[in-house]
């Protein structure tokens, strides 16, 4: 089974806390690793979320940081061509103007889990396609004679 690397990251203060903006996301990766579970079972990928921290030192040097989406190594603005911006943000990060993307005309401080997965499926999908081209067939149809999953 291959593996799909998801890595979230958010500042966490030293009290253990991090900003509502963060937390709702965190819900939102963890409900999509789950979904990407079942979902990318018949293609032989299998999702690993990994959660980083950032101190509120390395927070106040690039607060963009926090709130960072990885998937299959790239930014989750490049799987949705999406662009990075920030706005404001409470409690935790003290004002700080945080990662949000923008997707369109729309803006998202948090994160939903549909984003994440329809970034997961486009990064699966060219896992998938490079090794079937690894495995010797260079074609996208079942025309010749490798056998080809219907995934």
């Amino acid at each position: 089974m291959q593996s799909l690397p998801i890595v979230w990251q958010r500042l966490v203060n030293p009290a253990g806390d991090t900003c509502g903006r963060c937390g709702n996301t965190h819900e939102s990766v963890l409900a999509a690793v789950e979904a990407l579970k079942e979902i990318l079972k018949p293609l032989d990928v299998a999702p690993i979320l990994e959660t980083r921290e950032i101190d509120s030192e390395s927070f106040r040097v690039d607060p963009s940081q926090s709130n960072r989406i990885w998937i299959a190594g790239k930014p989750i603005e490049e799987w949705l061509d999406a662009k990075v911006s920030s706005s404001c943000c409470d409690t935790v990060c003290e004002g700080a103007h945080c990662r949000t993307l923008e997707i369109g005309d729309r803006t998202f401080e948090v994160i939903p889990p549909g984003m994440v997965i329809k970034a997961a499926l486009i990064a699966a999908s060219k896992m998938v396609d490079s090794a079937k081209r690894a495995g010797g067939c260079a074609c996208d149809t079942g025309c010749c004679t490798h056998r080809h999953s219907p995934f």
